[in-house]
């Protein structure tokens, strides 16, 4: 390895430029590290599906999809420091029961209060609506576990059912979020 690929490598001996060199590497890193953990956390609901055309297109492989789809949401949220993102097991118990009864985002404050078992600052509700074969959306509310107020609420409109443009509305999602700073709300 050259000295460019090392750029710390001492030359010239002494405890001061080691010092220097660790400071240096670490500094960038501090404000990162502080701000991650001040975003606030949020408890990921699984997304769930509208199928509007169950009578003429019912939905089969869709279903199949949606916990893939929740997996990348939550992964994208945390990677790209927009929120915290929570292990939801702990009360998925609690989820599987609640959404055996009704959908989450329709269940006057049920999430909130899977929020609150989770400790989440927020929870976030996902769901896939299927207007046709052709046109989706993917939404997503988010919700303040204190007050229960909608802090944020995105939708975008993909045009082909796949599971690659469901990933890629998701990823579009996130990046309008980063561009609009949409972090932490």
């Amino acid at each position: 390895m050259n000295d460019l690929q090392q750029p710390c490598r001492l030359r010239a001996g002494g405890m001061g430029v080691s010092f220097l060199c660790a400071l240096v590497l670490a500094t960038p890193l501090s404000p990162s590290v502080s701000a991650a953990a001040e975003l606030p956390t949020v408890a990921v609901m699984p997304f769930e599906l509208i199928d509007e055309q169950h009578e003429l297109a019912p939905a089969g492989s869709e279903y199949g999809r949606l916990d893939g789809l929740t997996a990348t949401l939550r992964s994208e949220l945390q990677s790209k420091g927009i929120y915290r993102s929570l292990d939801v097991a702990p009360a998925q118990a609690m989820i599987d029961e609640l959404r055996a009864r009704q959908n989450l985002r329709e269940c006057n404050g049920c999430e909130l209060d899977i929020g609150r078992t989770l400790k989440a600052d927020r929870v976030l509700l996902a769901w896939i609506q299927k207007v046709s074969n052709l046109i989706l959306n993917v939404n997503i509310r988010v919700e303040d576990v204190a007050t229960g107020k909608i802090v944020l609420q995105k939708s975008v409109d993909i045009r082909s059912n796949t599971e690659d443009s469901w990933r890629r509305g998701v990823k579009a999602m996130i990046n309008d979020m980063l561009d609009r700073g949409q972090i932490g709300r």
